[in-house]
């Protein structure tokens, strides 16, 4: 691998981006990162980087607006420093969800990021699994959305009996991601239906799909408080499934998510590290992680060397 490739970190995910340049066989470029006392950020590129094909690995997480801040300002150090070329590498994009107007007088928030992100400097994106597709469309520059589904599949198939798998989307919206790995486990698939019938009630959950008997494994690509999957997972063990796991991409979890998903009836949730664990999801023990980073490693290495990355998908 050229020198004048240089994969730097931010502090959202420092042990990802550690694997990542491990996996390219790159030490990391040497560059500060840290907050005067008043929790300004500060940047400091201790290199050589003129010239460089420079990739900038930030999940912007949880805190989602200092690690946004982060990546801003490294990659203006970056420019400032004259790299060839910058590319923003997020894990996991924060803000997706505001992909569009829920009501009058709202935000399109992940639009203005997208701006943000390429006023800053960034020549190309990287992510992994966007909650919304055509967040791809709020950039005006190359933007590359990898699927964590290779990893996953792997996963499944060294773990459990595909003969008796059924793959379950948590709600109407996520069929589409559910269906792609059916597909590649050849394995049926059914639909978890929510609705609410009146304001103040709980949700009615009904089950589109024979899932008796079958050992259910929910796909989605953000879990958050864990509420949604921990009532799929009800639902469905009602419906006669043998067990439930989860195969979620983005383990945001935020308040006491962990609590509730290790007190539920959910036999297994696997995440990737797109976003850093907490100690809470490494100690529980129904929570497995999974990396991400032989994946994004293997898409910053074929970026660099002008190679096809869509190939990664098949």
């Amino acid at each position: 691998m050229s020198d004048a490739m240089k994969i730097l970190a931010g502090n959202a995910n420092r042990p990802l981006t550690e694997a990542i340049a491990a996996y390219i066989g790159l030490p990391l470029c040497r560059c500060q990162v840290r907050r005067f006392a008043d929790m300004e950020v500060f940047v400091e590129i201790q290199e050589n980087v003129r010239g460089a094909d420079a990739f900038v690995v930030q999940s912007t997480s949880f805190p989602t607006n200092d690690h946004l801040m982060e990546l801003l300002i490294m990659m203006d150090a970056l420019r400032r420093a004259s790299a060839r070329r910058i590319t923003a590498v997020l894990p996991y994009f924060g803000y997706a969800r505001q992909d569009r107007k829920p009501g009058p007088r709202t935000p399109i928030s992940a639009k203005l990021v997208a701006n943000l992100i390429t006023r800053a400097g960034a020549d190309r994106v990287l992510t992994v699994d966007l909650h919304a597709g055509q967040i791809q469309g709020f950039f005006d520059i190359p933007t590359d959305n990898l699927f964590a589904a290779p990893v996953m599949v792997r996963d499944i198939k060294d773990r459990m009996d595909r003969s008796n798998i059924m793959v379950v989307s948590p709600d109407v919206g996520g069929v589409v991601r559910a269906r792609a790995l059916a597909k590649r486990i050849d394995a049926p698939l059914a639909i978890v239906d929510k609705r609410r019938e009146r304001a103040g009630e709980s949700e009615v959950m009904n089950i589109i799909g024979d899932v008796e008997g079958k050992s259910c494994i929910l796909i989605d690509d953000i879990v958050d408080s864990g509420g949604t999957l921990c009532n799929a997972a009800e639902a469905l063990l009602k419906q006669g499934a043998k067990d439930v796991s989860a195969y979620i991409t983005h383990g945001v979890l935020s308040g006491g998510a962990v609590a509730r998903i290790a007190s539920s009836k959910l036999k297994e949730l696997v995440v990737t590290d797109t976003i850093q664990p907490t100690e809470a999801v490494r100690v529980a023990k129904n929570i497995r992680t999974i990396s991400i980073a032989p994946l994004i490693g293997e898409a910053i290495a074929r970026t660099a060397k002008e190679e096809s990355v869509s190939s990664l998908w098949d």
